[in-house]
């Protein structure tokens, strides 16, 4: 008899293998062991995230998962937010029900191409509170199917593979540090599939490789070069952002928001050194800028100052802001903390803007000037 499950673990127990070598390939560029340190948290991460969404997904019995924690970050997490995330069987049809739970902005997308535990190739259908029906005390419900549907309607098509959901909050400290931070959220199929059967060899087997599927494609199989098409709000020269029109790009992005502007730099500093960022917040419902490593993992926020938003940036008298990127406090507000790391990402998100963002305007300053 066939023991398959036994085979896919194996499989899984190779592949932690690969990807510890692959951290060694030049093309990766992790000379020192605190790049490659850096490289085994962020698989473990991704280990972990693996095991809870993909190892017993159920489409037809589907669930939200929180997706990212202070201790479990991928795929560019956000401080400000809680998002979740299910499976889903583009054969079926749902039923969403939730509530807003005092976020400044809520909203469902379609992810594509994410069936069996694969990335999300593009974005499907979204959806967000401003073109949803809510009731006065918060509550919503949405239907999920691939024909129209009167009402809140997610589209889907047989591409369709998961839901994400995101939920900002504008406050004093990033929500995602919350333990207590709830959002009422369940999903649901139209027709009862009845009880589950016992998990079996093949059911375990199926297990396992969607949660190989999902982690080789952040590892292993993640492109080391450019892009072939490179994204126009991400800085090609460190320190300095671009500013490119407002338009839907986003869209052909895997997990992207829909509803998002982007701006991203990499940042290089001496350990002397400041980069000072000085702009304006556009119109638009929510905004912030968050730290982030070269595997779009936010730093520790639970201890350290890595993000801002609106509220808990401190405005110049004329309505600017200006912000310090450094290694060690400054002694000025509005400092953001790089513990220590001499390169990393500068992230921007200005959620549905209502005009042009204007120009980030950097410069590399000697700490003891800022």
């Amino acid at each position: 008899m066939t023991d398959r499950s036994g085979q896919a673990w194996e499989e899984l127990v190779a592949l932690m293998g690969e990807i510890e070598g692959d951290w060694w390939r030049e093309a990766r560029g992790m000379p020192t062991a605190n790049d490659r340190a850096e490289a085994r948290i962020f698989a473990l991460n991704s280990l972990q995230h693996a095991l809870e969404f993909w190892s017993q997904a159920d489409p037809a019995r589907p669930w939200f998962y929180r997706w990212f924690s202070p201790t479990k970050k991928l795929l560019g997490d956000n401080p400000d937010a809680i998002y979740y995330g299910s499976v889903i069987d583009p054969d079926r049809d749902y039923v969403i029900r939730g509530n807003l739970a005092g976020a400044v902005y809520t909203s469902f997308t379609v992810e594509q191409g994410t069936g069996g535990g694969g990335m999300s190739r593009a974005l499907g259908a979204t959806l967000n509170d401003d073109e949803i029906d809510i009731n006065s005390d918060g509550s919503y419900e949405l239907q999920l199917s691939q024909s129209p549907q009167a009402g809140n309607w997610l589209a889907l098509t047989p591409e369709s593979g998961s839901i994400t959901t995101r939920h900002y909050f504008e406050w004093d400290r990033p929500a995602a540090t919350d333990p207590n931070m709830h959002v009422p959220l369940s999903i649901e199929p139209t027709t009862d599939p009845g009880p589950p059967a016992i998990p079996d060899d093949e059911a375990c087997a199926q297990g396992l490789q969607r949660v190989i599927t999902f982690l080789r494609s952040v590892t292993v199989d993640w492109p080391t070069g450019p892009r072939d098409i490179p994204l126009d709000w991400v800085s090609p020269e460190p320190n300095r952002f671009t500013n490119p029109p407002l338009d839907e790009g986003n869209r052909a992005i895997g997990y992207a928001a829909a509803d998002n502007a982007y701006r991203s730099t990499r940042y290089e500093l001496g350990p002397d050194e400041a980069l000072e960022i000085r702009g304006r917040f556009p119109q638009c419902r929510f905004s912030n800028v968050v730290l982030n490593n070269r595997f779009i993992q936010t730093p520790p926020y639970r201890s350290r100052r890595v993000s801002l938003n609106r509220r808990q940036t401190v405005l110049e008298p004329d309505g600017s802001f200006r912000m310090i990127l450094a290694h060690h406090d400054p002694g000025v507000t509005n400092w953001l903390d790089t513990a220590g790391a001499p390169t990393g990402t500068l992230f921007w998100r200005y959620l549905l803007p209502t005009e042009q963002p204007s120009q980030l305007e950097t410069q590399v300053l000697a700490v003891d000037d800022v």
